[in-house]
């Protein structure tokens, strides 16, 4: 589960989140900051992680690395616990251009 994940100890220097309020697309994602956001940001208290909230958007999330380098995921109709996978995949991913 995302909550133990430990983030920062590599090269991922930021998470943002895009997601919509009310779109069914994003309910996965909604999910996922209502019932795991909090134990992830208190098992990695001084790494952003920046949630946006935007009426109509599709959710995707954003992973940046050291030297600019910058990642996204689509994270549409996912299920809450597939994006605490991608989350952990990007986490492992060191910001290596794939």
């Amino acid at each position: 589960m995302a909550s133990a994940l430990k983030l920062g100890a590599g090269a991922l220097r930021e998470l943002r989140i895009h997601l919509c309020q009310k779109s069914p697309a994003s309910a996965g994602v909604r999910q996922f900051i209502e019932q795991d956001y909090v134990p992830l940001k208190k098992a990695n208290k001084d790494f952003p992680i920046l949630i946006r909230e935007c009426s109509g958007i599709l959710p995707r999330i954003w992973a940046r690395y050291d030297y600019g380098v910058e990642l996204s995921e689509s994270l549409e109709n996912m299920p809450r616990e597939k994006v605490s996978t991608i989350i952990e995949n990007l986490a492992k991913k060191g910001g290596v251009r794939v």
